[in-house]
């Protein structure tokens, strides 16, 4: 597998992750990408837009359009994923306690 891969992967768990700790778990891309920045995981915007769509498809996050905002809100399979409850494929799984 390349860096490229277990980034993508690494930054797909950090958004879920962070979503799980977001009020009403919902934020946007702008502050996901402020957030997962804090984690070491330099990305642009416009990554964690494309994470935030690829999560949409596999039915972890639903997305809403606000103005140039996208809005991301945890599903209950994507807390589950977060919480190593279960696994999807794409996503980095979270390690043991933490």
């Amino acid at each position: 597998m390349s860096y490229r891969d277990h980034f993508v992967q690494h930054l797909r768990l950090t958004v879920l992750r962070l979503l799980e700790v977001a009020p009403s778990c919902r934020a946007n891309d702008s502050l996901l990408r402020d957030a997962a920045e804090g984690y070491g995981l330099s990305a642009t915007r416009d990554q964690v837009r494309t994470e935030i769509t690829w999560l949409n498809e596999q039915g972890l996050v639903t997305t809403e359009e606000l103005g140039s905002l996208l809005l991301a809100t945890l599903t209950s399979r994507g807390d589950d994923v977060a919480k190593g409850r279960a696994t999807a494929p794409g996503v980095q799984r979270p390690s043991p306690g933490g």
